[in-house]
Protein backbone atom coordinates (compact mmCIF):
# COMPACT_ATOMS: atom_id res chain seq x y z
CA UNK A 1 0.00 0.00 0.00
CA UNK A 2 1.41 3.37 -0.95
CA UNK A 3 1.65 6.24 1.50
CA UNK A 4 -1.01 8.94 1.51
CA UNK A 5 -0.23 11.99 -0.59
CA UNK A 6 -1.64 15.42 0.11
CA UNK A 7 -3.65 16.57 -2.90
CA UNK A 8 -3.64 20.29 -3.63
CA UNK A 9 -6.36 21.59 -5.95
CA UNK A 10 -5.35 24.76 -7.76
CA UNK A 11 -7.20 26.33 -10.68
CA UNK A 12 -5.73 28.43 -13.48
CA UNK A 13 -6.96 30.37 -16.48
CA UNK A 14 -5.58 31.31 -19.87
CA UNK A 15 -6.91 34.82 -20.48
CA UNK A 16 -6.92 35.32 -24.26
CA UNK A 17 -6.98 38.83 -25.72
CA UNK A 18 -8.37 39.91 -29.10
CA UNK A 19 -4.98 39.26 -30.74
CA UNK A 20 -4.87 35.64 -29.53
CA UNK A 21 -2.24 36.32 -26.86
CA UNK A 22 -2.31 34.71 -23.42
CA UNK A 23 -1.70 36.55 -20.13
CA UNK A 24 0.94 35.09 -17.84
CA UNK A 25 1.92 36.25 -14.39
CA UNK A 26 5.40 36.19 -12.87
CA UNK A 27 5.61 34.90 -9.30
CA UNK A 28 6.90 37.74 -7.10
CA UNK A 29 10.06 37.61 -4.96
CA UNK A 30 9.57 35.85 -1.63
CA UNK A 31 7.02 33.35 -2.95
CA UNK A 32 7.79 29.73 -3.72
CA UNK A 33 8.93 29.37 -7.36
CA UNK A 34 9.60 33.15 -7.46
CA UNK A 35 10.43 34.49 -10.92
CA UNK A 36 8.64 31.74 -12.82
CA UNK A 37 5.79 32.59 -15.20
CA UNK A 38 2.40 30.95 -14.67
CA UNK A 39 -1.22 31.18 -15.63
CA UNK A 40 -3.27 33.34 -13.23
CA UNK A 41 -5.35 31.51 -10.64
CA UNK A 42 -4.99 30.10 -7.18
CA UNK A 43 -5.80 27.54 -4.55
CA UNK A 44 -9.38 26.28 -4.31
CA UNK A 45 -10.58 26.88 -0.75
CA UNK A 46 -12.63 24.23 1.10
CA UNK A 47 -16.24 24.32 -0.10
CA UNK A 48 -15.36 26.56 -3.07
CA UNK A 49 -15.98 25.61 -6.70
CA UNK A 50 -13.11 26.04 -9.20
CA UNK A 51 -15.01 28.68 -11.19
CA UNK A 52 -15.70 30.70 -8.04
CA UNK A 53 -12.01 30.46 -7.15
CA UNK A 54 -11.02 31.92 -10.51
CA UNK A 55 -13.53 34.76 -10.26
CA UNK A 56 -12.20 35.61 -6.76
CA UNK A 57 -8.51 35.23 -7.63
CA UNK A 58 -8.72 37.26 -10.84
CA UNK A 59 -10.37 40.13 -8.96
CA UNK A 60 -7.76 39.98 -6.14
CA UNK A 61 -4.63 39.41 -8.25
CA UNK A 62 -5.20 41.42 -11.42
CA UNK A 63 -8.34 43.50 -10.83
CA UNK A 64 -10.64 42.11 -13.49
CA UNK A 65 -14.21 40.86 -13.25
CA UNK A 66 -15.09 37.55 -14.92
CA UNK A 67 -18.50 35.95 -15.20
CA UNK A 68 -18.77 32.20 -14.81
CA UNK A 69 -20.26 31.52 -18.29
CA UNK A 70 -17.07 33.03 -19.78
CA UNK A 71 -14.88 30.33 -18.20
CA UNK A 72 -14.47 27.30 -20.48
CA UNK A 73 -12.57 24.24 -19.18
CA UNK A 74 -9.75 23.20 -21.54
CA UNK A 75 -7.50 20.62 -19.86
CA UNK A 76 -5.75 19.92 -16.57
CA UNK A 77 -2.31 19.29 -15.10
CA UNK A 78 -1.48 16.54 -12.63
CA UNK A 79 2.01 16.92 -11.16
CA UNK A 80 3.87 15.42 -8.19
CA UNK A 81 5.81 18.03 -6.24
CA UNK A 82 7.84 17.13 -3.14
CA UNK A 83 5.33 16.75 -0.28
CA UNK A 84 2.11 17.08 -2.31
CA UNK A 85 0.42 16.32 -5.60
CA UNK A 86 -1.01 19.22 -7.61
CA UNK A 87 -4.20 18.88 -9.63
CA UNK A 88 -4.82 22.00 -11.73
CA UNK A 89 -7.74 22.47 -14.12
CA UNK A 90 -7.01 25.07 -16.81
CA UNK A 91 -9.84 27.22 -18.12
CA UNK A 92 -9.86 29.59 -21.09
CA UNK A 93 -11.48 33.02 -20.85
CA UNK A 94 -11.87 35.52 -23.69
CA UNK A 95 -14.25 38.02 -22.02
CA UNK A 96 -13.77 40.05 -18.85
CA UNK A 97 -14.33 43.54 -17.52
CA UNK A 98 -11.41 45.79 -16.60
CA UNK A 99 -7.75 45.90 -17.56
CA UNK A 100 -5.41 43.34 -15.96
CA UNK A 101 -3.05 45.05 -13.51
CA UNK A 102 -0.39 43.56 -11.20
CA UNK A 103 -2.09 44.10 -7.82
CA UNK A 104 0.22 41.72 -5.86
CA UNK A 105 3.65 42.85 -7.08
CA UNK A 106 3.81 40.26 -9.84
CA UNK A 107 4.90 40.81 -13.42
CA UNK A 108 2.30 40.49 -16.18
CA UNK A 109 2.95 39.76 -19.84
CA UNK A 110 0.82 39.03 -22.91
CA UNK A 111 2.45 36.22 -24.90
CA UNK A 112 1.72 34.38 -28.15
CA UNK A 113 0.89 30.72 -27.40
CA UNK A 114 4.04 29.32 -29.05
CA UNK A 115 6.22 31.86 -27.19
CA UNK A 116 5.03 30.41 -23.88
CA UNK A 117 7.64 27.69 -24.45
CA UNK A 118 10.40 30.32 -24.10
CA UNK A 119 9.34 31.28 -20.55
CA UNK A 120 10.55 29.64 -17.36
CA UNK A 121 7.36 28.09 -15.94
CA UNK A 122 6.54 25.79 -13.01
CA UNK A 123 6.67 22.09 -13.94
CA UNK A 124 2.87 21.78 -13.74
CA UNK A 125 2.22 24.70 -16.14
CA UNK A 126 4.54 23.76 -19.01
CA UNK A 127 2.58 20.64 -20.17
CA UNK A 128 -0.50 22.84 -20.68
CA UNK A 129 1.16 24.87 -23.47
CA UNK A 130 0.51 22.39 -26.34
CA UNK A 131 -3.23 22.50 -25.61
CA UNK A 132 -3.21 26.29 -25.91
CA UNK A 133 -1.19 26.15 -29.14
CA UNK A 134 -3.70 23.65 -30.57
CA UNK A 135 -6.61 25.87 -29.54
CA UNK A 136 -5.19 29.27 -30.45
CA UNK A 137 -2.51 28.59 -33.04
CA UNK A 138 1.03 29.98 -32.94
Amino acid sequence: MSEAVRLLLVVAVALVDGDGRVLVSQRPPGKELAGLWEFPGGKVEPGERPEATLIRELAEEIGIAVEEPCLAPLTFASHAYPGFHLLMPLYVCRRWTGTPQPLEGQGLRWVRPRALRDLAMPPADAPLIPFLIDLLGP
